[in-house]
């Protein structure tokens, strides 16, 4: 029977979704040596300046802490260099790796991508997989290389995408997912090599950053178009529309399954009526209808269907 020899770890992340991985890390066998995090950064109206999640829980359990504007710098490989890593683990980190990182541990750096490669490579593959319709996504664990997340892929697992899924429920999901998968994947290096498959050569597409502009609502669209906008866009930057003049947020909104030719025009409110979780505000879209049930007006804060239908008043009636 194989060895088991604990790895030591080095971890690389920064926000939150990268805080489970990490978590996981320190509930194992193996070892964390150090952690890479992102500079603190200004945050909030006072614009203080805030450490990243990664930072907080690495402080936390009294870990080593290292937060390099770049990787680039030779001090700073040498300092990656003297907590002689087996491996080096990247989780959402926002900096690219030079090649002399990704070579400097003997079994190479390890990263978990929110998607079933190659599909979504790149910055926003939760968003880009509800925006895009997809079925399923997932978590791949590959073995890192120079190319934009094009690395061989040593573990995959699925999940699936239903008609209610935003990328703040995604996100929590894969992030569990992703540091179930990490363990089982270091435990057998642990053990032994593990091969890394080349990614397909078909299937390849890129999830490109999210701009503010695209969550701006066009109720020409169908309505399951929108649904998906709606929910890719929670919790950031949130769908929006106009409304009495002013920028109106619609934080939740589904489209029934049946669609048929628009009811009314785009934008039109056709009433209230009941759904699964309370009322939901019908809106007549391109095609079908979208069913409103968080909505948030300017400088006040999110409320439900029926509260905002009460608050109205004479500006009733229409979205855009």
């Amino acid at each position: 029977m194989a060895t088991f020899r604990p790895l030591r770890v080095a971890f690389a992340g920064t926000p939150q979704f990268a805080v489970p991985p990490l978590q996981s890390l320190l509930a194992s066998r193996h070892r964390v040596v150090g952690v890479f995090t992102q500079p603190d950064r200004p945050k909030g109206r006072g614009r203080q300046l805030s450490a990243s999640p990664v930072k907080q829980l690495a402080r936390a359990h009294g870990l080593p802490v290292a937060q390099p504007p770049t990787l680039r710098d030779p001090t700073v490989r040498s300092d990656l260099a003297a907590l002689q890593p087996d491996i080096m683990v990247v989780v959402a980190y926002g900096q690219i790796l030079p090649p002399q990182v990704l070579t400097l541990p003997q079994l190479g750096c390890l990263n978990i991508h929110a998607s079933l490669l190659p599909r979504w490579r790149g910055a926003a593959p939760i968003q880009r997989a509800i925006l895009g319709g997809d079925s399923h996504t997932g978590v791949t664990l590959m073995r890192m290389d120079e190319g934009l997340d094009t690395g061989g892929i040593l573990a995959m697992r699925s999940l699936p995408i239903d008609d209610r899924a935003t990328s703040a429920s995604l996100h929590d999901a894969l992030a569990a997912l992703g540091s179930q998968c990490l363990i089982e994947v270091l435990d057998s290096l642990a053990t032994g090599p593990l091969q890394a498959r080349p990614q397909p050569q078909e299937g390849v597409s890129y999830a490109g950053k999210i701009a503010k502009s695209e969550a701006i609502i066009d109720w020409t669209l169908p309505a399951a178009a929108i649904s998906r906008q709606v929910r890719a866009f929670n919790p950031w930057p949130v769908a929006e529309t106009r409304f009495a003049g002013e920028q109106l947020r619609i934080h939740e909104a589904y489209a029934p399954g049946a669609t048929g030719p628009a009811a009314a025009d785009p934008g039109t409110w056709l009433g209230l009526a009941p759904g699964p979780s309370g009322e939901v505000l019908r809106v007549a879209c391109g095609a079908g209808e979208l069913q409103v049930t968080q909505l948030q007006r300017a400088g006040r804060k999110p409320v439900t269907a029926r509260e905002f239908v009460n608050s109205a008043g004479a500006d009733a009636g229409r979205f855009g």
